[in-house]
C-alpha cells in the first residue's frame, strides 16, 4: 500500500503548531495539545506501515501522570515563519505572571502578578479568576486585562516574604524541548548544524519550582510493581514512518506523537479478569487481512519489569500508560514495505481483552 497524503498536507499541520508556540511566547497564553497494538502513517511520501503494543494503565498514587503546558484556545495571530511577522489581538503589557502558594499553606496554589516587592493575588483581587496558571492563561484578554488592573490597584500586595514561589506553569499537557538549538553548542561537540528543529519531550512531572529541591528518584522493587498495576487495553499506536526515520535528528518522538495517533479501548480489563496477561494473542489486520499474529509470551520485558524500571527516574501516576511493544509483520519492514494509505480499516486484537477498528481518514 503506498500512501498518498496530498490532501492531508501534514507541512500545513506543522506550520500550525509552530503558530501555537510562537502565539504562547507572544502573547503570554497557553497552548491549546499501550496497550498493545500500533499501526503507522507516514506523510513525506507519504507513507504508512503497522505495528502492535501492549498497554498497561496504573492506578498507584505514588506511580506516574502527566501534562503539560501550550495550552489555548486559538489565538487570534496570523504568523509569516520565516519573516518575522506576526499579529495577535492580544493586549501587550509587560508583566512577571507567576504561580505560588502563601507560605504555611502549601497545596493552596494561587495565580499572582509581581508588583514593585511583592506579589499581587488576582484571586483576591477578584474573585473570578482561577487558582492555577493553566486556567488564567485560558482566560486570554480577560485575565490579561485582570492582571494589569491589579497592579495598578497596588492591592492585595503580598510581600515575598510570605509566599513560595512555585514554576510559573504545573500541569501542561506537553513540553516541548529543541535539542542542538545553539549554535556555539553544536559547535562544541563537532556536531552538524541542524536543517530543522530537532524536538524532544520532557514528562511534566518533571516540572519543578524556581527554588525547589532536585531529588534523586527512589526505585520501585519489580516484585511489588504487578500491584500497581491497574489493567490492560488495547491501542492502535499510529507512527509517521518517514517522520520517525529521516527527520528530527531520527528520534522518534514527532513521529509518534501526530494528533490522533494512538487510539484505545475498548474497555480497561482489571488484572484480575485475565488468566496471564503474559499468554494473550495479539493480532493486527488491514482490510481484514491479519498483518500480525503472536503472543504475549515473545515480551522481552515484562509488564512489573518495565514499571519498576520506568520508575527509576519518573514517578507514576494513576492513569499512566505504558505500550509494552509490537510483535512482528510491521509494514515499514516488509519487502517491499507495505504503508497504510486512506480508507484502509486497521483493526488490532488482544486475546480476552478486545478489539478496536479505526479508520485511516
Amino acid at each position: 500500500m503506498r500512501t498518498d497524503y496530498t490532501e492531508v498536507k501534514p507541512e500545513v499541520k506543522l506550520r500550525q503548531v509552530y503558530q501555537k508556540v510562537s502565539g504562547l511566547i507572544c502573547a503570554r497564553l497557553p497552548l491549546c495539545t499501550s496497550p498493545w497494538i500500533w499501526s503507522h502513517v507516514s506523510t513525506e511520501g507519504r507513507e504508512s506501515s503497522w505495528d502492535s503494543q501492549f498497554l498497561v494503565e496504573t492506578h498507584c498514587p505514588a506511580l506516574n501522570q502527566m501534562r503539560v503546558v501550550l495550552g489555548l484556545r486559538r489565538l487570534k495571530r496570523v504568523f509569516s515563519i520565516g519573516s518575522g511577522t506576526r499579529t495577535h489581538s492580544l493586549t501587550a503589557a509587560s508583566m512577571r505572571l507567576v504561580q505560588f502558594c502563601p507560605r504555611g499553606s502549601e497545596g493552596s496554589m494561587r495565580v499572582g502578578v509581581e508588583r514593585e516587592n511583592g506579589v499581587v493575588d488576582l484571586k483576591a483581587f477578584d474573585r473570578s479568576m482561577p487558582s492555577t496558571m493553566r486556567e488564567f492563561l485560558e482566560l486570554g484578554e480577560k485575565g490579561m486585562e485582570c492582571a494589569q488592573r491589579a497592579i495598578s490597584s497596588a492591592e492585595r500586595v503580598l510581600p515575598l516574604s510570605q509566599i513560595q514561589l512555585l514554576s510559573p506553569v504545573t500541569g501542561p499537557d506537553k513540553v516541548v524541548c529543541v535539542g542542538m538549538n545553539y549554535r556555539d553548542h553544536c559547535l562544541e561537540q563537532n556536531a552538524p548544524i541542524p536543517t530543522e528543529p530537532i524536538i524532544f519531550s520532557k514528562f511534566p512531572s518533571s516540572i519543578t519550582g524556581p527554588y525547589d529541591d532536585i531529588h534523586l528518584p527512589d526505585e520501585s522493587q519489580e516484585q511489588d510493581a504487578f500491584a500497581h498495576i491497574a489493567g490492560f487495553t488495547v491501542a492502535n499506536d499510529v507512527s509517521a514512518r518517514d517522520w520517525q526515520l529521516k527527520k528530527n535528528g531520527k528520534q522518534w518522538l514527532l513521529g509518534k506523537t501526530f494528533d490522533t495517533f494512538c487510539p484505545l479501548g475498548p474497555a480497561l480489563v482489571t488484572t484480575d479478569a485475565l488468566k496471564d496477561v503474559h499468554n494473550l494473542g495479539v493480532r493486527c489486520l488491514v482490510n481484514g487481512d491479519v498483518v500480525q499474529d503472536s503472543n504475549t509470551n515473545q515480551l522481552i520485558f515484562k509488564t512489573e519489569k518495565l514499571v519498576a524500571w520506568v520508575s527509576q527516574f519518573v514517578t507514576l501516576y494513576p492513569g499512566d500508560i505504558f505500550l509494552t511493544g509490537t510483535p512482528p509483520g510491521v509494514g515499514v519492514f516488509r519487502k517491499p514495505p507495505v504503508y497504510l494509505k486512506k480508507g484502509d480499516v486497521v483493526e488490532c486484537q488482544i486475546e480476552e481483552i478486545g478489539s478496536i477498528r479505526n479508520t485511516v481518514f
